[in-house]
């Protein structure tokens, strides 16, 4: 009996497929290749490196901007990352960022802060609101010659929040009592989120060699108001300001950012992940499932 060969059926189904999983193929070798620079980084510079990098996308289909920001999710990767790294290991931590919650900058700012080794913030282009604290926690922050940090200003809502200060405590002056209920309740919450990121950076300045009263006037300039919420603070500003910031950006990391034109829906923070050092005495390594 004849075999039957192929139908242009068959064919067309056979087309649909690979143009159904190829996307699937063509991400996939783009974090290996990701993660193969990611490694050879490491091994150069002798460091647990550690990305968390946030584009600004567009949905294929519709063409409407999708912007990524630092969440919680960000905050357990980077800190299970720190874990995974020896104490003598130094860290460089690539960031690309607008920002995000607070909460989780706060977190990752924290556990840097709290790592033994020299700590490295790498910012190839910027690292705004959340991005800044996080680069504030660093030994060293390395900065493109062109890259900007941004101010700290707690946003409540739309608003800043000494904008909603100072419009409330305006109004009392002017019209003697006649502020809104719910305005009062804003100001009430955008004072306590002033203090409590004032408090928060010159804790995180403290720790890195600044006198109290140097971390204070910084606390004071970023969180104040006296810049709008992007303002872009460059190289040349944050050396006024007495920060530590170097323009030796590794040119592989320039090469790494070239990777990061993915589709919505990856991971942020990526690293190797497996523990790195020896053992001590007497441990049994942990292999863990694949």
């Amino acid at each position: 009996m004849a075999q039957q060969g192929v139908s242009p059926f068959d064919i067309f189904w056979i087309i649909i497929i690979f143009f159904s999983l190829w996307p699937l193929f063509q991400q996939k070798n783009l974090e290996w290749a990701r993660l193969r620079l990611i490694r050879e980084i490491e091994k150069k510079r002798k460091s647990r490196v550690i990305t968390m990098i946030h584009r600004q996308e567009r949905l294929a289909f519709m063409g409407f901007p999708i912007v990524r920001f630092i969440t919680i999710e960000d905050s357990e990767r980077v800190l299970r990352a720190i874990r995974m790294t020896p104490d003598d290991m130094p860290i460089d931590f690539i960031i690309h960022t607008p920002g995000g919650l607070a909460l989780a900058a706060t977190q990752i700012a924290s556990a840097l802060v709290k790592h033994k080794a020299p700590v490295r913030v790498i910012v190839p282009h910027y690292a705004m609101s959340g991005g800044t604290l996080i680069a504030l926690a660093a030994d060293e922050i390395v900065m493109d010659p062109n890259a900007v940090l941004g101010p700290l200003d707690p946003q409540i809502g739309q608003f800043p929040a000494p904008s909603i200060v100072k419009a409330v405590r305006e109004k009392l002056q002017q019209e003697k009592g006649s502020v809104k209920e719910e305005s009062l309740i804003l100001a009430d919450v955008a004072e306590k989120a002033l203090f409590q990121m004032k408090q928060t950076i010159e804790r995180i300045l403290a720790s890195k060699g600044h006198s109290p009263e140097k971390a204070r006037e910084i606390a004071d300039l970023l969180t104040s108001g006296y810049w709008t919420h992007d303002y872009p603070l460059t190289v040349e500003v944050l050396k006024e300001l007495g920060l530590k910031v170097s323009t030796e950006v590794p040119k592989e990391v320039y090469d790494l950012m070239e990777l990061y034109y993915q589709p919505s829906g990856q991971a942020s923070v990526q690293f190797i992940p497996v523990p790195y050092g020896e053992p001590k005495k007497g441990e049994v390594p942990v292999r863990k499932p694949h």
